[in-house]
C-alpha cells in the first residue's frame, strides 16, 4: 500500500508538471480563473443586498469553493474519460496495483492544479476587492473544510467520469453543473432566489462549499444575509461528510467495473469510432 501511494504521488506530480508545460491544458485552468477575476472586478462597485458590502468580496471566496467544487467534480472526470479513449486506464490495468496508483496520481495532479487556480484567483483578488480576511478561526476552519471539500467531490467525480466511454457525451454532465453554480449563490446571495430553488442547492456540495469559504475570509457580520442567518458550519460538515460517504462507497464499485471492461479491442474500437467521426 506504501509504495502504490508512493508511485500514486510521483504520478501526480510528474503530470502536474506536465500540466505546467502544455499551453491548452494551462489555458483550460488559466482562462476560467482570468474571466472570474473580470468578473468580480466589475461586481466590485455593487453591494450585497441590505449591507454596504462589496458583492465582489463577497462573490471571491464563493468562487473559490467552486472551483475546488468543479475541480474534484469535472476535472478528474474528464481525464477519466480521455485516458480511457487513448488507452491510459488500460495500461494502468495491465500493471500491479496500476488502477490504485493511477486514480491516487489524478487526485495529486488535480489537486495541486486546482490549488493553483485558487492562488491565481485569490491573490490578485486581494487587490481587487476590499473587506477580505482571514483570523485564527477562519484558517482553523480551512484546515477541515479543504480536506473534506476533497474527498466529498472527487470520488464523485470520477463515479462520474466511470459512465461515459466517448469525451464528445461529456457537455450532457457540464449544463447541470453550471446550472447548480448558477443557484448555488456563488455570486449573488442565495436568499434571494425562490425556496425550492434554495432546497436544491443546498443537496449539492456547491453551495456548501461557498458558504464554507465565505465563512473563512469575510466578516462574521456578513453571516447574517445567508439562509437561518449564521454560517452553518456543522450543517457544512454534516453534508460534505454525507457525499464523502456516498462518493467513497460509490466509486470503488463504478470503477472496477469500468476497468473490468477495458480491453484491447474496446480501446481500438473506440478509436475506429473517433477517425470515422473526423473523417465525415
Amino acid at each position: 500500500m506504501i509504495e502504490t501511494l508512493r508511485v500514486g504521488v510521483a504520478r501526480g506530480l510528474i503530470e502536474f508538471r506536465h500540466t505546467l508545460t502544455n499551453a491548452q491544458d494551462m489555458w483550460g485552468y488559466l482562462f476560467p480563473s482570468v474571466a472570474l477575476l473580470a468578473t468580480l472586478f466589475f461586481m466590485d462597485d455593487a453591494r450585497v443586498p441590505g449591507t454596504t458590502f462589496s458583492l465582489g468580496a463577497s462573490a471571491l471566496p464563493s468562487s473559490i469553493g467552486m472551483l475546488v467544487a468543479l475541480g474534484g467534480l469535472i476535472t478528474i472526470a474528464q481525464y477519466l474519460v480521455v485516458d480511457r479513449e487513448d488507452g491510459t486506464l488500460l495500461r494502468a490495468k495491465a500493471t500491479p496495483n496500476g488502477m490504485s496508483g493511477y486514480l491516487i496520481g489524478k487526485v495529486v495532479g488535480v489537486g495541486v492544479m486546482t490549488l493553483a487556480s485558487v492562488l491565481i484567483v485569490l491573490v490578485p483578488g486581494l487587490f481587487l476587492v476590499d473587506g477580505l480576511r482571514l483570523d485564527l478561526g477562519g484558517f482553523l476552519t480551512l484546515l477541515w473544510l479543504l480536506p473534506l471539500a476533497i474527498v466529498a467531490t472527487v470520488p464523485i467525480g470520477a463515479s462520474i467520469g466511470s459512465a461515459f466511454d466517448n469525451p464528445r457525451s461529456f457537455g450532457i454532465v457540464m449544463l447541470p453543473m453550471f446550472g447548480l453554480v448558477a443557484i448555488s449563490g456563488i455570486f449573488y446571495p442565495i436568499t434571494a432566489m425562490p425556496g425550492w430553488l434554495q432546497g436544491i442547492a443546498q443537496i449539492f456540495p456547491i453551495y456548501w462549499l461557498g458558504l464554507g469559504m465565505r465563512s473563512v475570509f469575510l466578516p462574521d457580520a456578513l453571516a447574517s444575509v445567508e439562509l437561518a442567518g449564521s454560517w452553518r458550519h456543522l450543517e457544512t460538515f454534516g453534508v460534505l461528510a454525507v457525499w464523502a460517504v456516498l462518493g467513497l462507497a460509490l466509486a470503488p464499485a463504478l470503477l472496477r467495473r469500468m476497468a473490468r471492461r477495458e480491453s484491447g479491442s474496446a480501446v481500438a474500437a473506440r478509436r475506429r469510432r473517433a477517425l470515422t467521426t473526423i473523417g465525415r
